[in-house]
């Protein structure tokens, strides 16, 4: 799955599908675009490739406001132009200060120069962590890290300060663009983390995209749904997903 790659016609159709095309401004909107509001969060996508532009269109279509980020942000205009006033680009460093809560969807390869480079900015921010680490795209030296501290701790590592939270890893854009807000009962999401308060902030945001949160533990329970774990790749409800992973209902 790769996270840094432009979207592709099935995510262009999908959020043509949810959405209306919106004219007007695509990268810069008129001071107050985010007003204060309750029940609004905001959010900064980091890597607005597949599983980032299209959790990201969900959360817009919840009615949150989302800063999708990327180092061109002028080549995400076509995305956030089918978005709405609720969407905006920009760079990384725009996406980080915005959000109240930033989703990180990169290649895991990239984990260790952007911890250089934003980990200061993101620490106190809640992080949802959707990376995946495969030795053809990664290497096999950061799997291996991975393998040995588990996922999880990895993250936490490179991001020291942030609230990590592992959570839309387990499937593929397509899967989650079709099976948002599922007819039947909803599609479970499993996630680990170490803060209960960063835990219920994406819990929430599970939900408000469409699906149904599973917390499995802390970050020592990542590997838990990681790539080749029983719980990865599960498109089943939360409690199928429970039953699976032997937790308590």
């Amino acid at each position: 799955m790769n996270h840094d790659a432009l979207v592709t016609h099935p995510t262009r159709r999908f959020i043509l599908k949810i959405g209306s095309l919106a004219a007007g401004s695509l990268l810069l909107q008129a001071p107050g675009w985010a007003e204060t509001n309750p029940a609004v969060t905001k959010i900064g996508v980091i890597g607005s490739g597949k599983i980032g532009s299209t959790v990201g269109t969900l959360w817009v279509k919840a009615g949150h406001h989302v800063l999708f980020s990327s180092r061109h942000p002028e080549e995400l205009k076509e995305l956030v132009a089918g978005l709405g006033s609720s969407a905006r680009a920009g760079t990384p460093e725009e996406a980080i200060a915005f959000g109240d809560a930033i989703l990180l969807a990169v290649p895991y390869k990239a984990y260790p120069q952007v911890g250089k480079d934003y980990a200061k900015a993101l620490a106190g921010k809640v992080v949802l962590d959707a990376g995946n680490a495969t030795v053809a795209r990664d290497g096999q030296e950061l799997v291996d890290e991975t393998k040995q501290n588990g996922l999880g701790k990895t993250t936490a590592k490179y991001f020291p300060g942030a609230r990590i939270v592992r959570a839309f890893n387990t499937l593929g854009y397509t899967v989650l663009a079709r099976n948002a807000h599922k007819d039947g009962g909803l599609q479970a999401i499993p996630i680990a983390g170490d803060d209960k308060d960063a835990l219920g902030v994406a819990s929430k945001l599970v939900r408000d995209a469409g699906f149904e949160p599973v917390v499995v533990g802390g970050l020592d329970r990542a590997n838990d749904f990681a790539m080749g774990a029983r719980g990865y790749g599960q498109q089943v409800t939360a409690a199928e997903l429970k039953k699976t992973l032997g937790l308590a209902e």
